[in-house]
Protein backbone atom coordinates (compact mmCIF):
# COMPACT_ATOMS: atom_id res chain seq x y z
CA UNK A 1 0.00 0.00 0.00
CA UNK A 2 1.42 3.37 -1.00
CA UNK A 3 1.43 5.90 1.81
CA UNK A 4 4.20 8.35 0.89
CA UNK A 5 5.04 10.49 -2.13
CA UNK A 6 8.65 11.68 -2.34
CA UNK A 7 9.61 14.47 -4.74
CA UNK A 8 12.88 15.49 -6.21
CA UNK A 9 12.87 19.30 -6.41
CA UNK A 10 15.03 20.57 -9.29
CA UNK A 11 13.27 20.33 -12.65
CA UNK A 12 10.31 18.64 -10.95
CA UNK A 13 8.84 21.22 -8.56
CA UNK A 14 11.08 24.10 -9.60
CA UNK A 15 12.86 25.17 -12.76
CA UNK A 16 16.64 25.30 -12.64
CA UNK A 17 18.08 26.73 -15.84
CA UNK A 18 21.68 25.45 -15.43
CA UNK A 19 23.32 28.80 -16.05
CA UNK A 20 21.18 30.24 -18.82
CA UNK A 21 20.62 33.31 -16.63
CA UNK A 22 24.30 34.16 -17.07
CA UNK A 23 23.60 35.27 -20.66
CA UNK A 24 21.51 38.09 -19.16
CA UNK A 25 24.50 39.28 -17.14
CA UNK A 26 27.34 39.35 -19.67
CA UNK A 27 28.19 39.36 -23.35
CA UNK A 28 28.02 35.96 -25.05
CA UNK A 29 31.74 35.10 -24.91
CA UNK A 30 32.03 36.03 -21.25
CA UNK A 31 28.79 34.23 -20.39
CA UNK A 32 29.98 31.04 -22.05
CA UNK A 33 33.29 31.10 -20.18
CA UNK A 34 31.61 31.75 -16.82
CA UNK A 35 28.85 29.21 -17.38
CA UNK A 36 31.34 26.53 -18.38
CA UNK A 37 33.42 27.22 -15.28
CA UNK A 38 30.49 27.07 -12.85
CA UNK A 39 27.98 24.58 -14.20
CA UNK A 40 30.16 21.49 -14.35
CA UNK A 41 30.97 18.49 -12.18
CA UNK A 42 31.87 20.92 -9.39
CA UNK A 43 28.16 21.66 -9.01
CA UNK A 44 27.82 18.30 -7.26
CA UNK A 45 30.18 19.60 -4.60
CA UNK A 46 27.92 22.59 -4.05
CA UNK A 47 25.02 20.21 -3.46
CA UNK A 48 27.16 17.93 -1.28
CA UNK A 49 28.06 20.88 0.93
CA UNK A 50 31.61 19.75 1.68
CA UNK A 51 33.52 22.74 0.28
CA UNK A 52 33.57 26.20 1.81
CA UNK A 53 32.27 29.01 -0.35
CA UNK A 54 35.81 30.34 -0.79
CA UNK A 55 37.08 26.93 -1.91
CA UNK A 56 34.23 26.56 -4.35
CA UNK A 57 34.62 30.01 -5.87
CA UNK A 58 38.36 29.50 -6.23
CA UNK A 59 37.71 26.25 -8.07
CA UNK A 60 35.40 28.06 -10.48
CA UNK A 61 37.92 30.87 -10.93
CA UNK A 62 40.71 28.38 -11.63
CA UNK A 63 38.63 26.91 -14.45
CA UNK A 64 38.18 30.29 -16.14
CA UNK A 65 41.20 32.46 -15.57
CA UNK A 66 40.62 36.16 -16.02
CA UNK A 67 36.92 36.10 -15.07
CA UNK A 68 37.10 36.26 -11.28
CA UNK A 69 34.85 39.32 -10.95
CA UNK A 70 32.29 37.88 -13.35
CA UNK A 71 32.24 34.47 -11.66
CA UNK A 72 31.71 36.03 -8.25
CA UNK A 73 28.85 38.12 -9.65
CA UNK A 74 27.23 35.13 -11.38
CA UNK A 75 27.52 33.06 -8.21
CA UNK A 76 25.87 35.84 -6.22
CA UNK A 77 23.03 36.00 -8.76
CA UNK A 78 22.37 32.24 -8.95
CA UNK A 79 18.87 32.77 -7.56
CA UNK A 80 17.93 33.96 -11.05
CA UNK A 81 18.27 30.35 -12.23
CA UNK A 82 15.51 29.09 -9.95
CA UNK A 83 11.73 29.48 -10.15
CA UNK A 84 8.92 27.48 -8.61
CA UNK A 85 6.58 25.75 -11.07
CA UNK A 86 2.98 26.86 -10.79
CA UNK A 87 1.65 23.37 -10.14
CA UNK A 88 3.99 22.63 -7.20
CA UNK A 89 1.82 23.72 -4.28
CA UNK A 90 -1.52 22.61 -5.79
CA UNK A 91 -0.09 19.15 -6.53
CA UNK A 92 1.24 18.77 -3.00
CA UNK A 93 -2.06 19.96 -1.55
CA UNK A 94 -3.98 17.51 -3.71
CA UNK A 95 -1.86 14.60 -2.52
CA UNK A 96 -2.14 15.69 1.10
CA UNK A 97 -5.92 15.99 0.84
CA UNK A 98 -6.02 12.43 -0.56
CA UNK A 99 -4.31 11.20 2.61
CA UNK A 100 -0.70 10.80 1.44
CA UNK A 101 2.37 11.97 3.29
CA UNK A 102 4.55 14.14 1.05
CA UNK A 103 8.33 14.48 1.36
CA UNK A 104 11.24 15.84 -0.69
CA UNK A 105 14.66 14.36 -1.41
CA UNK A 106 16.87 16.76 -3.30
CA UNK A 107 20.42 17.52 -4.31
CA UNK A 108 20.40 21.16 -3.31
CA UNK A 109 22.92 23.65 -2.00
CA UNK A 110 22.72 25.98 0.97
CA UNK A 111 23.69 28.87 -1.30
CA UNK A 112 20.84 28.26 -3.75
CA UNK A 113 18.37 27.81 -0.87
CA UNK A 114 19.29 31.25 0.46
CA UNK A 115 19.47 32.82 -3.01
CA UNK A 116 15.94 31.84 -4.02
CA UNK A 117 13.82 31.28 -0.89
CA UNK A 118 10.53 32.03 -2.67
CA UNK A 119 11.13 29.11 -5.03
CA UNK A 120 10.97 26.77 -2.04
CA UNK A 121 7.89 28.13 -0.34
CA UNK A 122 6.10 24.84 -0.98
CA UNK A 123 8.24 23.26 1.75
CA UNK A 124 5.79 24.07 4.60
CA UNK A 125 3.08 22.13 2.73
CA UNK A 126 5.18 18.94 2.88
CA UNK A 127 5.76 16.60 5.80
CA UNK A 128 9.52 17.11 5.61
CA UNK A 129 12.47 15.91 3.61
CA UNK A 130 16.21 15.86 3.12
CA UNK A 131 18.48 18.31 1.31
CA UNK A 132 21.85 16.90 0.24
CA UNK A 133 23.74 19.90 1.62
CA UNK A 134 22.44 19.14 5.12
CA UNK A 135 23.66 15.53 5.13
CA UNK A 136 26.67 15.84 2.77
CA UNK A 137 25.50 13.02 0.55
CA UNK A 138 24.02 13.36 -2.94
CA UNK A 139 21.77 11.19 -5.06
CA UNK A 140 22.15 8.62 -6.51
CA UNK A 141 24.10 7.41 -3.44
CA UNK A 142 21.73 5.00 -1.64
CA UNK A 143 22.79 6.50 1.68
CA UNK A 144 20.76 9.69 1.19
CA UNK A 145 17.60 7.66 0.55
CA UNK A 146 18.28 5.65 3.69
CA UNK A 147 18.72 8.87 5.66
CA UNK A 148 15.23 9.93 4.54
CA UNK A 149 13.77 6.52 5.43
CA UNK A 150 15.33 6.63 8.87
CA UNK A 151 14.41 10.23 9.61
CA UNK A 152 10.71 9.64 8.99
CA UNK A 153 10.42 5.87 9.65
CA UNK A 154 9.43 5.20 6.04
CA UNK A 155 9.05 1.75 4.49
CA UNK A 156 10.48 1.94 0.94
CA UNK A 157 7.78 -0.27 -0.60
CA UNK A 158 5.17 2.21 0.67
CA UNK A 159 6.82 5.13 -1.16
CA UNK A 160 6.62 6.55 -4.68
CA UNK A 161 9.70 8.51 -5.69
CA UNK A 162 9.44 11.13 -8.45
CA UNK A 163 12.67 12.35 -10.09
CA UNK A 164 13.83 13.55 -13.51
CA UNK A 165 17.24 11.83 -13.33
CA UNK A 166 17.33 8.19 -14.50
CA UNK A 167 20.26 7.32 -12.20
CA UNK A 168 18.30 8.51 -9.17
CA UNK A 169 15.28 6.50 -10.28
CA UNK A 170 17.39 3.35 -10.65
CA UNK A 171 18.72 3.66 -7.09
CA UNK A 172 15.18 4.11 -5.79
CA UNK A 173 14.07 0.95 -7.61
CA UNK A 174 16.96 -1.02 -6.12
CA UNK A 175 15.83 0.14 -2.68
CA UNK A 176 12.33 -1.26 -3.35
CA UNK A 177 10.57 2.06 -3.94
CA UNK A 178 7.91 2.63 -6.56
CA UNK A 179 9.08 5.26 -9.06
CA UNK A 180 7.90 7.82 -11.58
CA UNK A 181 10.52 9.12 -14.00
CA UNK A 182 9.48 12.76 -14.39
CA UNK A 183 9.41 14.16 -17.92
CA UNK A 184 6.41 16.49 -17.81
CA UNK A 185 3.88 17.37 -15.15
CA UNK A 186 1.02 15.78 -17.05
CA UNK A 187 2.94 12.55 -17.70
CA UNK A 188 4.19 12.28 -14.11
CA UNK A 189 0.82 13.05 -12.58
CA UNK A 190 -0.90 10.45 -14.76
CA UNK A 191 1.68 7.80 -13.84
CA UNK A 192 1.41 8.69 -10.16
CA UNK A 193 -2.38 8.50 -10.33
CA UNK A 194 -2.11 5.02 -11.81
CA UNK A 195 0.20 3.90 -9.05
CA UNK A 196 -1.89 5.42 -6.26
CA UNK A 197 -5.25 4.91 -7.97
CA UNK A 198 -6.07 8.57 -7.60
CA UNK A 199 -8.83 9.73 -9.93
Amino acid sequence: MIKNIIFDIGNVLIDFDWGEYIYDLFDTDTAEAVRSAMFCELWNEIDRGVLTEDELLQSFIDRAGGFEKEIRHAYHEVGRAVAQRDYAIPWIKELKSAGYMVYYLSNFSEHVKHSAPDALDFIPYTDGGVFSCDVRVIKPDPEIYKILFGKYSLTPSECVFIDDNPANIETAKRLDMHTVHFKTYEQAKNELNEKTRLS
